[in-house]
């Protein structure tokens, strides 16, 4: 499948060098879902104009993995091993990436894939703002957060769902490990991370059309797994997660009759 080659990327082909391609960087992101009026939604933030990376496009909450997401914490759900098989790596980085989307999404956006015990999970989290500006200063861990607060991270509320890794072009490049899961009873999205200048739950048929347009901006990773889980209820995301083959997906440059494109490569479904 090829797409039209973003125009941010279209201005730096000229100084592009493959031999001073930058290292990828382990990041992961979830896109989190609630059923709507018109389908499923997606809560989808547009980055500030002035951001190093993906500026103005539409993306989930996530970001890169830190070193603390490697400290021990109490979680239930798949182990690391089992994430580690899904997403193709070692059992370490397979379960700093699950922290990375956990934590990730709760600085961001205020939702918490946590709960006292493996059968509940935390309500509103308006009253634990203090700790998202505290993990977003990275002034305390995750397992930190969770032990003082006495939770425990619910990984099974989690689905594995794609691996993109961003083109060599990009001058910040990450390895990204896409999570999904549903908007947990009881937790609502209020503020938002200052990196987004505007957010929204968006049907899925409707924001894909915007794109489509012209209207709105998507980097592929994004657009295709928007375009994947589109015609799902909430209920059934991480019933589909669970059969999905993922191997890695990194976007190569194309060049046909004059024009440069981006050659996806898309995943094969079991």
């Amino acid at each position: 499948m090829l797409v039209p080659l973003p125009a941010p990327m279209q201005a730096r082909l000229r100084d592009f060098d493959p031999a001073t391609a930058a290292a990828p960087r382990d990041a992961a992101t979830i896109a989190v879902v609630r059923d709507g009026a018109e389908g499923l939604e997606a809560f989808l933030m547009r980055r500030h104009s002035g951001m190093a990376f993906a500026a103005g496009m539409y993306v989930f909450p996530g970001g890169g993995v830190q070193d603390d997401d490697g400290e021990p914490m109490t979680w239930v759900g798949p182990p690391p091993e089992a994430w580690a098989e899904r997403f193709t790596c070692s059992p370490e980085l397979a379960g700093r990436l699950v922290v990375a989307a956990v934590r990730e999404t709760f600085e961001e956006t205020g939702v918490l894939l946590a709960g006292p015990d493996e059968d509940s999970i935390v309500g509103d989290t308006t009253d634990l703002a203090w700790a998202r500006e505290a993990l977003e200063a990275k002034e305390l861990s995750f397992a930190r957060f969770l032990a003082d607060e006495k939770l425990v991270l619910r990984a099974d509320l989690l689905g594995a769902w794609a691996h993109w890794i961003t083109p060599a072009l990009e001058p910040r490049r990450y390895d990204t490990r896409f999570f999904v899961a549903a908007l947990p009873r009881g937790q609502r999205i209020g503020t938002v991370s200052t990196e987004a200048d505007k957010s929204l739950w968006a049907p899925l048929s409707q924001v894909l059309a915007l794109v489509d347009e012209g209207r709105a901006a998507m980097l592929p990773p994004t657009a295709v797994t928007c375009r994947e889980l589109a015609p799902l209820p909430a209920a059934e995301v991480l019933v589909a997660a669970a059969t999905r083959e993922i191997r890695p997906i990194e976007p190569q440059l194309v060049q046909q009759d004059g024009q440069w494109w981006l050659e996806l490569e898309r995943e094969e479904h079991l």
